[in-house]
């Protein structure tokens, strides 16, 4: 199946490259955590179905993302495959959940002039066989051809532990000559499940065509960083970073790694609130990617609008949702603000 010659009409906005020419681009994610913790998605499965159900959750989510400081709109599609649509029972959603998605992204992206990405993810089917991997490549043909089809800016090729996987991906998008971004989800061995180190991963998918590489998910800041720090010199091109944000440790390096200190449970995917960065550790990791020289940066699972916020402001964004940053010089207790009562400040001392 070819997915090629299928846009329809040019672009008029800047191009990817062309924003990552003038600076970093700034990408949220975390959609499935989001609409989990708002009530409109299941964990476990994670299928995206809310964009049918709650269309309405989805295209607030968004704005949400875009306030805060997101030059990217993607399309929650993530998961939105044929696997994960036969696994629930629900095969026959698999085109209109997609379009559905597409378009409401478009629809954001369109009234804030942010760019539009499509979206595709790790399908769980990929194994080193013949059919497995003409699967996974149909699965990917029909998600791009339905991108291609809403004319977005770029795809998003995500979360894969599996180097080849990644590298099917990327032949699809080239194949359809959309710009693409290619990123590798790396878990405690830290290189793919087929035994691809990191940085020969990111050098490898550069070097065969990706417009952008590097990590998504798995790993936060602090378990991230030092990967990227290897990545960096061996990629010429555009790096990506898109951690979770959690604190991840060199002991417990991924999310799914992490144990409740009392109880030794894995608290991955629905107890993990403990382990939640602060937006304040969101700007630092910001701030040491962009020293690293990474020029498209986001967070991935668990992030929400106030640590896209805190990222863009560490890269020197002023986005709408600033207005709203925290100051409390003016807080009634803990404030600097000369007209506040002193009692009130000598007080805090006692809260």
């Amino acid at each position: 199946m070819s997915v090629s010659g299928t846009r329809t009409e040019p672009l008029t906005r800047l191009s990817l490259l062309e924003r990552l020419r003038q600076g970093p681009v700034v990408c949220a994610e975390g959609y499935l955590f989001e609409c989990e913790r708002r009530g409109y998605l299941q964990a476990g499965a994670f299928v995206p179905e809310v964009v049918l159900d709650h269309p309405e959750v989805v295209r607030q989510l968004h704005r949400d993302f875009v306030h805060a400081g997101s030059d990217v709109v993607q399309a929650f599609t993530y998961y939105a495959h044929r696997e994960k649509l036969r696994l629930i029972g629900k095969l026959e959603l698999l085109e209109e959940i997609n379009r559905k998605a597409l378009g409401i992204a478009r629809e954001v992206a369109d009234e804030s002039g942010t760019l539009v990405a499509g979206g595709l993810s790790n399908t769980n089917v990929y194994a080193n066989e013949a059919d497995a991997r003409r699967e996974v490549r149909s699965m990917f043909e029909e998600q791009v051809r339905w991108a291609a089809e809403a004319n977005v800016d770029f795809i998003i090729g995500e979360t894969f532990d599996y180097f080849e996987e990644g590298m099917i991906a990327l032949e699809v998008m080239k194949e359809a000559g959309i710009p693409s971004v290619v990123t590798f989800a790396i878990h405690q061995a830290e290189q793919t499940r087929d035994g691809v180190t990191a940085e020969d991963a990111c050098r490898l998918a550069a070097e065969t065509g990706a417009d952008v590489v590097g990590l998504n998910c798995s790993r936060g800041p602090r378990t991230m960083l030092p990967i990227l720090e290897r990545i960096r010199p061996v990629v010429e091109g555009y790096l990506a970073a898109l951690p979770v944000p959690y604190r991840t440790t060199p002991e417990q390096p991924t999310f799914q790694s992490l144990r409740d200190p009392e109880r030794g449970e894995m608290p991955f995917p629905t107890a993990l609130d403990p382990f939640v960065c602060t937006r304040y550790e969101v700007a630092d990791f910001g701030l040491r990617a962009q020293e690293l020289g990474i020029n498209y940066l986001g967070l991935c699972c668990g992030a929400g609008p106030h640590h896209v916020r805190s990222l863009a402001e560490a890269l020197g964004r002023r986005p709408p949702a600033s207005r709203y940053s925290a100051d409390m010089s003016k807080h009634a207790f803990f404030g600097t603000d000369s007209t506040l009562k002193p009692e009130n400040q000598e007080y805090a001392s006692q809260l």
